[in-house]
């Protein structure tokens, strides 16, 4: 592959590239945190934290791209709303399997108990299992076998969200101004949803868009006498 091809690639793809280096490098952090001896004195608590945060900001990440793409027109963004997404999946997916495993040695009993007794864990969970068959489902080859139901089903991903911000404000207990600023992000997303919100949206973008820029300068104006 030569130069010129490379540069193309990147002229035309930067975005995509962008997303994928990007939400790749939250993992190699913290997989050099761990064998480095970085994540301080509780680990699993740090890998638990870390993995749960990059997931929640990838999906919403995921779910701004309607949005941005209503407002601004950048139809671009549309194109990696997949990645964002199964990169959210990744992250959630590291976070339970820590949990289960290195923080309660997959034993059922106490993953029972934990269920029972710690509410933060069970909408954790059923955020999680809300994610898992939206996952399987994201290739273009589940999209076409499902039809219209694909649509409906991926809809789930604001109910997983939603779930997400519970999660972690019951988590986090005292201080829950940050996860409450997710949950803004997401009940606007959710708003934005609305059909009527975004026709409104889309021909704002339109006006500003068609709008002349600058003082039109009048034609066949007479001097006047000095």
């Amino acid at each position: 592959m030569g130069l010129p091809t490379i540069m193309k690639t990147l002229k035309t793809r930067w975005l995509q590239i962008t997303v994928h280096v990007g939400s790749l490098i939250p993992l190699a952090v913290l997989v050099w945190s761990y064998f480095d001896d970085q994540l301080t004195a509780d680990p699993i608590r740090a890998i638990l934290l870390r993995t749960g945060k990059t997931a929640l900001i990838l999906l919403v990440l995921s779910l701004a791209c309607t949005p941005v793409n209503t407002l601004l027109g950048f139809k671009q963004v549309l194109r990696v709303r997949r990645s964002l997404g199964v990169y959210a999946f990744l992250y959630a997916a590291i976070h339970f399997l820590v949990f289960i495993g290195l923080d309660y040695g997959f034993d059922p009993t106490l993953l029972k108990d934990a269920l029972l007794e710690k509410r933060y864990a069970l909408v954790g969970l059923a955020a999680f299992l809300i994610l898992l068959p939206l996952a399987i489902t994201s290739t273009k080859g589940w999209m076409k076998r499902l039809g219209q139901l694909w649509k409906k089903l991926h809809q789930w991903v604001y109910v997983a969200a939603l779930l997400v911000i519970v999660h972690f404000v019951w988590l986090v207990k005292a201080d829950i101004r940050e996860p409450l600023v997710y949950g803004a992000i997401v009940v606007l997303l959710l708003i934005f949803r609305i059909p009527r919100v975004r026709q409104v949206a889309s021909r704002i973008r339109h006006r500003s868009r068609n709008k002349p820029m600058g003082i039109p300068i009048a034609k066949n104006v007479k001097r006047l006498p000095r």
